[in-house]
């Protein structure tokens, strides 16, 4: 007896060693240098700039435009980001580590759910190889509203098994919640509703309760309407913008994507759901020093392990229809997965890497279920090898193309060494403030003066502004697009300021800075 409680506390005492070892690794590779790998562009400058108008008291009930369609999403993200921003005092690292930790988060919640659906070696599996991830970690380092989903996503699914299985209202009121949540972060969350509503059908067909699944539908709802409620507090009082464009985008938008067919599209995301994330498969611009043998030899590693591993997952399915606890497990998976894979085939514009989000934490379980199987073949100890060799072979290439290979943006101090630069030539007096650039925006620079107390004067037009009070005796342009010739430029923030003289010329950093006074004034 005494022999076997030693047993089991030397296996727990390992386990939890080993799990606080991966989120150690996890933690290193996602907050080390972090402030010097963030993306700090235009986009991420304008985020912080509503955070620190929150944080001053005026408030909002819209999030982030969408990168596609020209609509918003809810609010939430900002919400998030502000505390952090605040604790970071007014730093934009903060927002970055903000995500960080929810990446972190999300490592242990692979972990915790791997291990309570599975067992703890699945745990481990699965953690560990997304806590190593060259993609997954890119998008855990920089502040963007769909870099927390993974959590959300992941977490909503383990609530809605959870809900389901104890018909605890509760938990599936929760699902609705983190659902509303999930869409304002990204609209891509539609996808993850899908897989909820489906699962949930076909899950009470199967238990012949499908009037209870009815009900938790409507309970999930309910709690949907809480979760996206700032967003619709404001559509309601605007009389819904946002749903109108997002209506007319579904129904309007052509094809402006590759000229796939609905297979080809499933099929191209197949491979990258476990190529990209799993094998680090490197994007086609990153692979363009290889040969076709090569880039064909690693598309039929990745297909191959995909088919076994959701090959695993059918047998799995099949061998445990009538086993109705064992069945459910798997049948989340497998709905996650097909569900959500399958959808993009309807898509027809690009599909970019960080569309996934919600399936991020699925390949890594699947991968670990496989790994495991291994493990408990006949052949014990070969199969034992073979899946040491393939995770051995997954580390190996996952931190060859680790982005720590990459020499660090810097695009934060870059920012913030510009930002100063032009502070200082102001001299301190009212100036206005233009960037020619080839698709960046300028709020990055424009955070920090506001942040500085020295903000600039916004040109307005002669029907708001007759008497052209807001063009000051200064203008400052960064240019981003090189060669530069901001006079008689026709952006509106040039134009708007009227014929002018150029007073001053620096290259800063990888960027010239002009000073322009008006035609004739003193230099």
């Amino acid at each position: 007896m005494m022999k076997r409680l030693k047993k089991n506390l030397s296996r727990i005492l390992n386990s939890k060693f080993l799990i606080v070892l991966i989120l150690l690794l996890a933690s290193f590779l996602r907050l080390y240098r972090i402030g010097d790998y963030m993306t700090f562009l235009g986009d991420e400058g304008r985020d912080v700039l509503v955070v620190y108008n929150i944080l001053h008291g005026h408030l909002t009930l819209l999030g982030p435009t969408s990168s596609v369609g020209g609509f918003f999403l809810g609010p939430i993200y900002y919400y998030f980001m502000t505390p952090f921003l605040f604790l970071f005092n007014y730093n934009p690292v903060g927002p970055a580590v903000m995500v960080a930790l929810f990446g972190i988060a999300t490592v242990w919640l692979i972990y915790y759910i791997s291990k309570d659906l599975f067992n703890e070696k699945v745990g481990l599996i699965a953690s560990f190889l997304y806590a190593i991830s060259p993609l997954v970690i890119t998008y855990s380092r920089s502040s963007w509203n769909p870099n927390p989903l993974p959590f959300f996503s992941l977490l909503t699914i383990y609530v809605l098994y959870k809900g389901l299985k104890k018909s605890n209202l509760k938990y599936i009121f929760l699902v609705g919640i983190l659902l509303g949540i999930s869409m304002q972060l990204h609209y891509l969350a539609l996808f993850l509703g899908a897989v909820v509503f489906i699962y949930t059908l076909l899950r009470s067909y199967y238990f012949k309760k499908l009037f209870e699944g009815i009900k938790s539908l409507v309970v999930m709802f309910l709690g949907f309407l809480i979760g996206w409620s700032p967003f619709l507090a404001f559509e309601l009082r605007h009389g819904f913008p946002d749903l109108i464009n997002i209506s007319n985008f579904v129904v309007h938008s052509g094809n402006t994507g590759p000229n796939l067919n609905y297979f080809s599209i499933v099929y191209d995301v197949f491979l990258r759901v476990f190529g990209r994330l799993i094998f680090a498969f490197p994007e086609t611009a990153s692979f363009k020093n290889f040969s076709g043998e090569v880039i064909f030899f690693w598309e039929l590693v990745v297909l191959v392990f995909g088919l076994l591993t959701l090959g695993l997952l059918i047998f799995k399915l099949i061998k445990s229809f009538k086993e109705k606890e064992v069945f459910e497990k798997y049948f989340l998976l497998a709905s996650w997965f097909f569900v959500g894979v399958l959808l993009f085939g309807f898509y027809k514009k690009p599909i970019y890497d960080y569309y996934f989000a919600f399936l991020f934490p699925l390949p890594f379980i699947l991968l670990a279920l496989f790994l495991d199987a291994l493990r408990n073949i006949r052949a014990r100890r070969a199969g034992i090898i073979v899946a040491g060799l393939i995770v051995v072979g997954i580390v190996f290439v996952n931190f060859y193309w680790n982005t720590f290979r990459i020499t660090p943006n810097r695009q934060l101090n870059q920012a913030e060494t510009i930002s100063r630069f032009v502070y200082d030539k102001t001299d301190g007096k009212p100036f206005n403030f233009a960037l020619i650039t080839g698709g960046n925006s300028d709020h990055a620079y424009r955070y920090f003066f506001t942040v500085w107390g020295h903000p600039p004067v916004t040109i307005e037009n002669s029907m708001v502004d007759p008497q052209r009070k807001t063009v000051t005796n200064q203008l400052m342009v960064v240019c981003e697009s090189i060669p530069c010739y901001p006079l008689g430029n026709s952006l509106w923030e040039i134009a708007g300021f009227g014929r002018a003289q150029i007073s001053g010329h620096w290259n800063v950093s990888w960027v010239q800075i002009y000073k322009l006074v008006h035609y004739n004034s003193p230099k």
